[in-house]
């Protein structure tokens, strides 16, 4: 599979994002990651751990989507058309075959095509999708910044992947759509979303519904 990697991947990843369109591995999970979000994983999977070694060669990033149909392991799964770039941060080979890696999550994709190898890794056609201009988080959305740090205070800040910026609306949803118990349905819904305040409000109206906002 690394040679059908080496073929069908091109160095497209320039490090300052000017690229539009270009090939991707995904890798299907059952989980949403947001960009600027921490995703730690444990590679096993032979076509998995061939890509996070292309991925480490090349300093190129692997796409993270959320499974649609199927499962984590085994057959390729049907991932979600959107999703989030995964830049692999640190990683460890405990052993042989075992990869731990940390990652973090960069700019979304959408997809346009795909085509899966024969060991069941997904290569797909993608474009970036915009990012979201910084902006200040409403007086009247303020509980989310609260409840978010009434969570550091709990549970220390190793989750987050940088520094807190509480004030910015942008980064605020996105640390709270990955902390909440929401459908994935729903996060996925908020990943795709455009608006930062709009999806500050379906998260307020969530804490509300919770009884953890006044």
């Amino acid at each position: 599979m690394k040679d059908w990697l080496k073929k069908n991947l091109p160095l497209w990843f320039d490090g300052e994002n000017n690229v539009a369109r270009f090939s991707l591995p995904i890798f299907p999970l059952k989980t949403v990651l947001y960009p600027g979000g921490l995703l730690p994983l444990k590679v096993f999977e032979t076509r998995y751990v061939d890509m996070v070694k292309e991925c480490l060669k090349n300093e190129t990033p692997f796409g993270v989507c959320l499974i649609r149909d199927g499962e984590e392991v085994g057959s390729a799964a049907l991932p979600e058309s959107v999703g989030t770039l995964a830049h692999i941060r640190d990683w460890d080979m405990p052993q042989l075959g075992l990869w731990h890696i940390n990652a973090v999550g960069g700019r979304r994709f959408a997809i346009e095509s795909m085509a899966v190898s024969r060991q069941q890794l997904i290569l797909a056609e993608v474009v970036r999708l915009s990012e979201e201009t910084a902006v200040s988080v409403p007086p009247e959305l303020s509980a989310c910044k609260t409840l978010l740090t009434a969570v550091e205070e709990k549970i220390g800040t190793d989750w987050l992947a940088g520094d807190a910026e509480p004030d910015n609306a942008v980064w605020l949803g996105f640390r709270l759509a990955e902390i909440l118990p929401l459908k994935p349905s729903v996060k996925q819904n908020l990943l795709e979303m455009n608006d930062p305040i709009a999806r500050l409000q379906i998260l307020h109206t969530f804490l509300q519904q919770q009884g953890l906002s006044a």
